[in-house]
């Protein structure tokens, strides 16, 4: 094991060690789950799908399984529902209306640094589909009691680094300088550019592990725009497949925290968030200064008038590559037909508003005209914080 690994696989036992003697623990074992968790689970997977037959049976073997070990096994068609199911109770999500489609990528076997790159890598491949993005999850090992699943700290697959410059200055994207600078620190050297791919830190065992995401699994779309030839210079791209994968899937009380998953990009998600916030890439006045807006203030709107050019960019580029993306108008309608579908089955659909409304033109769209039951229910994709 090299020397940078080393260190890092010391710092993560000494914060883990430390952070356990000074919380309040709970009476289980940790991973060891809540037995009500398992039955509603076992219950709504039953009434769903009537071809699996009465719910008893199952339910007594779940519950004994817990019993015996403080969790259980799903098997692979609970797997595949419950990762659906999580996907069709994400709040902060407008594209629910495909959860069914959902490719279930089972490797619970797979506990290995080497293993969860390796399969990792394939999920970008088989997501990426040429351009034509599937939505996929793949499903890693799940913690269980006394002994923590692999756990992947890059917030996506897909990420660029952050290079902090001494003036305080940032290359690339200022969301990414901590996971630039652990890499770094474990001997990872980018080229230097905005766009510079990072490559995955691992945690399997308390070791941290760093593994180079290879390029030819990244399909990246190069912006320029239908009216404006300059665009192109300002040599912006971005890549096809959002790959969440810092949210634990968790599953009738079993967590799954490793199970990086994706849909498609909406347009505004790079046109108006990564690319345009000013804490982000902030390409806002770079774009407004080349059309010849007046930025002296706020009242010329010169920032809207350059938030519609660069995300027409944004969709304009990837539907010439032939890469999936939506727009915010067509997804905001999208999303409304699947709250009909889901209030017509007697199902509450969780919405945040805040995220469900587009961050371009959120009052032309019809998800801005009401509000939502913005509850919790399971199974469910939960932010996972680094522990």
């Amino acid at each position: 094991m090299p020397a940078s690994v080393k260190c890092v696989a010391v710092v993560l036992t000494w914060l883990r060690s430390r952070k356990t003697a000074e919380a309040v623990r709970e009476p289980e074992r940790e991973g060891e789950i809540d037995r009500r968790e398992a039955e509603d689970f076992i219950r709504l997977y039953h009434a769903e799908n009537p071809s699996a037959g009465p719910v008893g049976p199952r339910l007594r073997e779940v519950l004994a399984e817990v019993s015996q070990r403080g969790t259980y096994t799903h098997t692979p068609e609970e797997l595949e529902f419950g990762a659906r199911v999580a996907w069709r109770n994400s709040n902060k999500c407008i594209g629910r209306l495909y959860w069914r489609s959902l490719r279930v990528r089972d490797h619970r076997h797979v506990d290995t640094a080497d293993g969860v790159a390796e399969e990792c890598v394939e999920h970008l491949r088989v997501a990426t589909n040429g351009g034509r993005i599937r939505p996929t999850i793949t499903v890693f090992a799940p913690d269980t009691p006394g002994e923590r699943a692999p756990r992947i700290w890059n917030d996506q697959l897909i990420r660029y680094a952050g290079y902090v410059g001494s003036d305080g200055s940032v290359t690339g994207d200022p969301a990414n300088t901590e996971i630039t600078e652990w890499a770094r620190r474990m001997g990872w050297r980018g080229e230097g550019t905005r766009f510079d791919l990072l490559p995955l830190l691992i945690e399997t065992k308390d070791i941290l592990s760093m593994r180079e995401v290879p390029s030819d699994a990244v399909l990246e779309v190069p912006l320029r725009h239908p009216r404006l030839p300059w665009f192109a210079e300002l040599g912006l791209k971005w890549h096809a497949v959002p790959a969440i994968s810092n949210m634990s899937l968790e599953i009738g009380g079993v967590t799954y925290p490793c199970a990086p998953f994706n849909g498609w990009y909406m347009g505004t998600e790079i046109g108006a968030r990564n690319l345009a916030d000013a804490d982000r890439y902030d390409q806002l006045p770079v774009v407004a200064e080349r059309l010849g807006l007046d930025t002296s203030h706020d009242r010329t709107l010169w920032r809207d008038q350059a938030l519609v050019e660069l995300n027409l960019a944004v969709l304009h580029s990837f539907e010439e590559d032939g890469v999936t993306m939506t727009d915010h108008h067509t997804e905001a309608r999208r999303f409304m037909i699947h709250l009909d579908k889901e209030e017509r089955n007697g199902r509450v659909c969780p919405a945040d508003w805040s995220w469900i409304v587009p961050p371009l033109s959120g009052a032309a769209t019809p998800v801005f005209h009401r509000y939502y039951d913005d509850v919790s229910l399971t199974p469910a994709f939960v932010r996972r914080t680094r522990d």
